[in-house]
């Protein structure tokens, strides 16, 4: 495998889990405070109080994984050409990558949508 490939799946990897870190921070208390479930939020809390920190910080969190969903996007550009090996099962392997790579990405941008959804937008509507 060529460098950028490898470069382009370990920023893929990165931006899923900085994206996570977004639907951790908004989307999952959404969520359990929609469907009844506060006292299991401040459980939540009372384990990990770092939830407290990213929801506070929200706008820092979001910005990094934008910068991050950005540069893994253009890193998946970038090795949407490039050459894989002659020999057919490193083609074959080299191929399932770039699937797999473009796949995470996939759900890294949804993960992160959703999280600005619950961060920003779901605060100005009132169910």
């Amino acid at each position: 495998m060529t460098d950028a490939l490898i470069k382009s799946k370990a920023t893929s990897v990165l931006s899923l889990l900085v994206s996570g870190g977004t639907l951790v921070c908004c989307a999952l208390p959404a969520l359990l405070v929609t469907i009844g479930a506060g006292a299991a939020l401040s459980s939540l809390i009372a384990v990990v109080p770092q939830l407290v920190w990213l929801s506070e910080y929200k706008a820092a969190v979001f910005s990094g994984a934008a910068v991050m969903l950005v540069l893994a996007g253009v890193m998946q550009w970038r090795a949407r050409s490039l050459p894989c090996p002659a020999d057919p099962a490193l083609a074959a392997a080299c191929m399932r990558t770039r699937r797999f790579s473009l796949r995470v990405y996939g759900l890294s941008v949804a993960i992160f949508l959703i999280g600005a959804f619950f961060a920003f937008v779901a605060t100005w509507i009132s169910f």
